[in-house]
């Protein structure tokens, strides 16, 4: 078993936006392994969902312990995710061998990353609308203790069909794309319990996709422990960080790699990819900020807690402890 010490720093990296975010690490870690360290696509799916596999239940646990965990949901959803998570390994085996089980894989995990980067930007502006309804007084106010939830039980179910045989096959949406179903199903369920609901059902999801992976994939050890020895004080790091960076700043940095990452997977040309990407950087921000002047924001999300920092200074000292932090 041999250990890279490359690959360990870039796991390390990878490793600190997820504890910043609490997301992003199928769809950074996989994507770096096949783009810059020419590892098989198949191969970094592999071993990527077997290193999440022993990762994924620290921070689960601590939510469970903390009450902040939906069991009801994680079941209905596992009900679907765990076989789906498994097959989906099936399925990529089915598409072929050699280059072409490659190239199936590689193509599914561009369009995975897509629809991650969309789900970043649309949880975001859910968050915003929903501060917007909440500031007007036209959202019913949650209740302090845990929210009861209409539980539907079919919805919950394809969602975890359609997540776990995504993660099966990509290594990508355990943590991006099944949090964002799962906010338009209940949108009664507090941001913790989202996050810790979520987080729960990867569990047996993440371990049946990683199971699938090392009886039928192409699971590396030496190239999973060099992931391990990096990402995993990489997210104590990132989880000590995340109280005071700005966590908005660096989910949009996200969906940019994200994006950048999916044209490169998919194929489309280094001049284009520029292209795209130098459109949306300048793009996205003018959007960004017609839409939060369109719910009632300051255009630029830095301003409200500047002004708040202005008042304080003007009413004496400030006193000892945080800063005000901007707004996603």
């Amino acid at each position: 078993m041999s250990i890279d010490p490359l690959m360990v720093l870039a796991s390390l990296g990878i490793g600190v936006v997820v504890g910043l975010t609490g997301m992003g690490g199928g769809a950074l870690m996989t994507p770096v392994m096949v783009l810059l360290f020419n590892v098989p696509p198949l191969t970094a799916v592999s071993s990527d969902l077997v290193a999440s596999a022993v990762m994924k239940p620290v921070g689960s646990f601590v939510h469970l312990r903390r009450g902040t965990v939906n069991l009801g949901l994680v079941k209905w959803l596992c009900l679907g995710s765990v076989p789906a998570a498994f097959c989906g390994v099936l399925v990529t085996r089915a598409l072929g061998s050699g280059k072409e089980v490659q190239d199936a894989v590689q193509t599914a995990l561009g369009v995975a990353l897509l629809v991650a980067a969309a789900g970043l930007i649309i949880r975001a502006y859910l968050r915003l609308s929903e501060r917007a309804r909440r500031r007007d007084g036209s959202a019913e106010a949650l209740p302090q203790d845990r929210p009861e939830v209409r539980m539907r039980p079919l919805p919950t179910v394809l969602v975890g069909a359609v997540g776990g045989l995504v993660v099966g096959m990509t290594s990508v949406g355990s943590g991006s794309l099944i949090i964002i179903a799962l906010m338009a199903l209940y949108p009664r369920l507090k941001a913790s319990q989202l996050v810790g609901t979520d987080l729960l059902q990867a569990v047996p999801l993440v371990a049946a996709a990683a199971l699938g992976h090392i009886l039928f994939g192409d699971f590396k050890l030496g190239l999973t422990a060099s992931l391990l020895l990096g990402a995993v004080p990489g997210v104590w790091v990132g989880a000590q960080l995340s109280s005071r960076a700005p966590g908005g700043v660096v989910r949009r940095a996200l969906a940019f790699v994200l994006l950048a990452s999916a044209l490169k997977l998919l194929g489309v040309s280094t001049p284009a990819t520029g292209i795209a990407l130098v459109a949306v950087a300048l793009v996205a921000p003018v959007l960004w900020m017609l839409i939060r002047r369109r719910l009632g924001f300051p255009a630029l999300a830095g301003r409200r807690a500047r002004a708040r920092l202005r008042r304080a200074q003007a009413d004496g000292p400030l006193a000892d402890g945080p800063l005000p932090q901007t707004e996603s």
